[in-house]
């Protein structure tokens, strides 16, 4: 009788359920974002470009957020009192809208034209194509109706073209939405990112580094189709060669090289699942923080300075915030700004003090590889300061 009446009183009285939802958590993570960028301070996209910088840098919990939260860092640099060059400038920007509108021209020819004899030479050529409309309200109406003619374009067979599709990803908990140049489904329902960039490829070749870039971008696109491919059944193959266009010589004329991203997809997927998610980082800063830039200037270093940051000089070409972190390690006397090669070769020693006390015997394990290479250094240079060679004169 007393086992029924405890099973009873269980079902008139039940615990609350104290765990959020789904939906419950993303709501409260979106409005404690909001927060952190200002109540009236609209969202920065997070691009691909971004996205890029960001799995270069997984360790640095300050660009997480900031990206995470649509924080507009050139803004806050410039409140902060640390400008800095990156970004195109409005030259490049124009020369490049200009160069990717001619590759679009008349429904994309030309464009499909380069993925057919530069991709898939045996397939039919990509006469009378389809570029399906994409636009659609807010990015969220754009991405499900990008899923839907990607669906449809299989479906349908032959070549088609989406121009500035939109795509979304996850990243440390929060949705990126991406725009790439474009993406052309193939007649066999293969899917094939298509980069176009400004910069000239001469005789066949374009500056390395900048080739770097543009795949590093092309890989975070074929990541995020993967995603959609994965919702259809049969998945379609996602092609891990993509298609980069870009002026030929010194004309404008667009000529094409097919850049194989498998090794960049691989690295930026690994990494982005290092990051530590949004709300952990959120949850660990002050109440009250806020990063909008009418902020003042106290206000701000001390909610930037509330976030650890890594530093490191390949932060200079990829975020807006780079002058400001390298200072601030420069001031701490951080190894961090002399290169992550080094940083990693020192092991422990953080600082600048930490490795000169080592090398002088002061602090530091001796069988510590790090240690007992800078004090090996440390005896070699006192032994060449107190035994200098002797110089012969000039003839």
């Amino acid at each position: 009788m007393s086992e029924f009446h405890g099973s009873a009183s269980r079902s008139a009285h039940p615990r609350p359920n104290r765990t959020p939802s789904p939906e419950t958590r993303g709501t409260g993570l979106r409005h404690r974002l909001a927060e952190l960028r200002g109540p009236d301070v609209p969202a920065k996209a997070l691009d691909a470009r971004a996205l890029a910088a960001l799995a270069a840098n997984p360790g640095c919990r300050r660009r997480a957020i900031l990206d995470g939260a649509g924080v507009d860092k050139a803004a806050l640099a410039s409140a902060l009192g640390a400008p800095s060059g990156f970004g195109q400038s409005q030259f490049a920007l124009t020369r490049g809208n200009a160069f990717e509108a001619k590759v679009k021209a008349d429904g994309g020819a030309e464009l499909l034209r380069l993925v057919h004899s530069r991709l898939d030479p045996g397939a039919e050529p990509p006469a009378g194509a389809a570029v399906p409309e994409l636009s659609a309200p807010g990015p969220e109406g754009r991405t499900a109706r990008t899923a839907l003619a990607l669906r449809e374009a299989v479906r349908a067979g032959g070549w088609t073209l989406l121009d500035h599709p939109m795509l979304a990803l996850d990243v440390a908990g929060s949705l990126a939405f991406l725009e790439p140049d474009a993406v052309v489904v193939h007649p066999d329902g293969g899917w094939t990112v298509v980069e176009i960039k400004s910069f000239p490829m001469l005789d066949g070749s374009a500056d390395p580094a900048k080739v770097g870039a543009a795949a590093r971008q092309a890989a975070v696109y074929v990541l995020a189709l993967e995603e959609v491919a994965a919702r259809l059944d049969p998945a379609p193959a996602v092609r891990h060669r993509v298609l980069l266009v870009c002026p030929k010589d010194f004309s404008n004329l667009p000529t094409a090289s097919a850049v194989d991203v498998r090794k960049q997809r691989a690295v930026t997927a690994r990494q982005l699942a290092r990051l530590t998610r949004v709300e952990e980082i959120a949850a660990t800063l002050p109440e009250g923080t806020c990063f909008a830039p009418d902020r003042s200037a106290e206000e701000l270093t001390a909610a930037v300075e509330a976030v650890e940051a890594s530093y490191a000089p390949d932060c200079l070409a990829a975020c807006e915030l780079a002058f400001h972190c390298r200072e601030r390690s420069r001031q701490a006397g951080a190894v961090t700004p002399l290169g992550r090669p080094l940083r990693a070769e020192l092991g422990g020693l953080a600082t600048v003090e930490d490795v000169l006390a080592a090398a002088r015997g002061e602090s530091g394990d001796p069988d510590d590889p790090a240690v007992a290479a800078l004090r090996r250094a440390a005896a070699l240079r006192a032994q060449a300061l107190a035994h200098p060679r002797e110089v012969a004169p000039c003839p």
